[in-house]
């Protein structure tokens, strides 16, 4: 047999980033045999030393058969290992260099919204993402709390208000995050003391995937848009606490109002599927991106 797919992942270490690269890549991997080997680049640097770091960090490398890459900073670097390399480049999201300069990228559909789709374009719901649904039985209530955000204002009475008519049954925990208020917890603890507690400051890397992927109910707020999205991956029923919409019109806002009039938050009925790191990464792999086992060599 030849080598395994060999698949590089430039990251700026953002979190989010770095879990949509690796998310297409692991779904690749399932496809067939493949090595993910995370470039992060050095972002205390400025764009011509973080070039050369990146240069230099790829030799440390074995030489991939693609590159991967998600957020602005990631885009020169990938293309410049690609070119390097002679291999392809897949950037996840709309980048803000021209679609073009990428051999594939793979963006959310409401980022072409009345647009045409480039035929280099794969489009997505939402941001790709690791969460996996579980094997097994489901078990487990759990509200996820954002914050003010640029589409999305923040009314602390009346998001206490409907959790306390949600978590009204009992056996809800609550996790929170990095953008939602201080006050926010205090409040909800003397309105609901009853519930389980999950301050996002203490709280292990890969700990909310863990839950999102056995979780039998999860009501998200709607500005956390990337959690939505992966408590649909995971199975789980799927509700949206309202917030106050700043820009109504924003695109991630008509995703979601897409999302929800497919049928996707019925938070009383199983969800339908979402999957879409696998299925990104089966159409990566009817364009050849998953080389032959003598291609691999």
């Amino acid at each position: 047999m030849g080598d395994p797919t060999r698949i590089l992942v430039i990251s700026d270490g953002k979190a989010g980033h770095e879990n949509q690269s690796l998310g297409l890549a692991e779904a690749m991997a399932r496809l067939r045999p493949a090595e993910i080997h995370t470039l992060r680049l050095d972002m205390g640097k400025g764009f011509l030393g973080r070039l050369r770091s990146a240069v230099a960090d790829a030799a440390k490398h074995p030489r991939p058969h693609f590159v991967i890459a998600a957020g602005h900073a990631t885009h020169p670097a990938a293309l410049l290992a690609a070119r390097k390399y002679g291999v392809r480049s897949i950037c996840l999201m709309k980048p803000s260099l021209p679609v073009s300069w990428f051999d594939v990228c793979i963006c959310p559909e409401h980022d072409f919204i009345g647009m045409p789709v480039p035929p280099n374009v794969i489009t997505s719901k939402g941001a790709l993402n690791r969460v996996r649904p579980a094997e097994g039985g489901r078990s487990g209530k759990i509200f996820l709390i954002g914050g003010p955000s640029k589409t999305h204002g923040y009314d602390e009475g009346a998001l206490v208000a409907r959790i306390r008519e949600i978590a009204a049954d009992g056996g809800w925990q609550v996790a929170d995050s990095r953008r939602t208020p201080e006050t926010f917890l205090p409040a909800l603890k003397k309105e609901l003391p009853g519930l389980t507690v999950f301050p996002h400051r203490e709280t292990q890397p890969g700990w909310l995937a863990a839950k999102l992927s056995t979780a039998e109910s999860v009501w998200v707020t709607e500005d956390s848009v990337s959690m939505i999205y992966e408590a649909l991956t995971g199975g789980a029923k799927v509700g949206v606490l309202d917030m106050p919409r700043l820009r109504p019109d924003a695109r991630v806002i008509s995703g979601l109002d897409a999302l929800k009039a497919e049928g996707y938050f019925d938070a009383h009925e199983p969800p339908l599927p979402l999957a879409e790191a696998d299925r990104c990464a089966a159409t990566l792999a009817g364009l050849g991106f998953m080389p032959s086992a003598t291609e691999r060599q």
